[in-house]
């Protein structure tokens, strides 16, 4: 196969602390010889595991820049047993222009792979991972939140497989990450995704939805900070003791877990975030531009709102809610309780 035109500006696999970039060569209207820069940051000491870190797969999702470089910048070697591989904007024209897609071909990288090497500048970026940086990796974390169309309540989550062994690492790796909500989820568009590609290889996956409308917060930046951490110690890359809270684990086993509008208009929302929903229940209205009823949008079965639709005018065939369902029905009214407290405001120190 053609060689990528991709080239890392620092060595990938000597020991130490290295900064720079992968350089994409783009020529354009206004830089003939110009390039995409994608910062990358490896930090390596001696033998062990490597972890493949990344945020910003779509550019309107900031936990993972946030949490990644703030590990770029602290981290040292000596803290360090094996590699760190971080790129903080994984999607680095998109994560510029503040968009889920790139604004130079309108890729979406995360329904990219396994890229080309001759394709568009999405297209080479997403081969690179593939054919060069993720056969290095024994666990990648990817960081995801809602960008500016979604909200969620924040979670990891690990994926339904059909490898059993690679399932059950995902599964403890994401029980590591330890977000105030585990989701174990069947995929329903995996086409192309990036996630898809760490899984085909074999290799363990933690991916997170950690809040949404375009914007993060001091309670989301800090759960990445900790799940990210955990998770490097669960692998013996970084010593010390995981920090693990108490954490809802909910599945999301087949499609009927997304619900979907099958109409335009405006849409009212009768349920919120993290709330408990019985089958049936009313979780919107849907209506037209003079206030028209259109549609009854209702549960398909018990189980918790952890994301909706965050934009209220809504298209045909829009998710406009999520619903997760609960893995040990006998204990719902633990986990609402539960439910609850994850959602309530850290507290503050009065002397503040």
């Amino acid at each position: 196969m053609k060689a990528n035109p991709i080239s890392p500006t620092i060595p990938l696999d000597q020991d130490g602390v290295h900064h720079g970039f992968l350089k994409l060569p783009y020529s354009r209207d206004d830089s003939a010889w110009g390039s995409v820069m994608i910062p990358i940051t490896v930090i390596q000491n001696g033998a062990g595991k490597t972890a493949l870190l990344t945020g910003a797969n779509h550019g309107d999702e900031y936990e993972g820049p946030v949490a990644l470089q703030e590990l770029a910048a602290t981290t040292r070697a000596e803290d360090v047993t094996g590699r760190l591989i971080i790129v903080p904007y994984f999607n680095y024209p998109a994560f510029r222009a503040s968009a889920r897609t790139s604004p130079i071909d309108r890729g979406n990288l995360n329904r990219a792979f396994p890229g080309r090497p001759d394709g568009t500048v999405t297209e080479k970026i997403a081969d690179y991972f593939q054919r060069t940086l993720l056969p290095m990796a024994d666990v990648a974390v990817d960081f995801h939140s809602g960008g500016k169309t979604l909200d969620f309540v924040p979670f990891a989550a690990a994926h339904i497989l059909e490898d059993k062994g690679l399932q059950e690492a995902c599964y403890a790796a994401m029980q590591a990450f330890n977000a105030p909500y585990s989701v174990q989820l069947l995929e329903i568009d995996s086409e192309g995704m990036y996630d898809t590609a760490v899984e085909d290889m074999g290799t363990v996956l933690v991916t997170t939805e950690l809040g949404g409308g375009g914007m993060s917060t001091a309670r989301s930046n800090a759960i990445a900070k900790k799940g990210l951490r955990n998770v490097l110690i669960h692998f013996g890359i970084l010593q010390g003791e995981m920090e693990i809270d108490p954490s809802v684990t909910l599945d999301m086993p087949d499609g009927d877990c997304f619900v979907f509008s099958e109409h335009d208009g405006l849409f009212e929302i009768m349920v919120d975030l993290g709330d408990h929903v019985e089958k049936g229940d009313k979780l919107a209205i849907i209506a037209d531009p003079f206030g028209n009823y259109l549609d009854s949008i209702v549960s398909p079965a018990e189980g918790v709102v952890i994301g909706k639709q965050n934009i209220p005018l809504t298209q045909e065939g829009e998710a406009i809610y999520h619903i997760a369902y609960f893995s040990e029905p006998d204990t719902v009214a633990e986990h609402v309780e539960l439910l609850q407290d994850n959602l309530l405001p850290q507290e503050q120190d009065p002397g503040l």
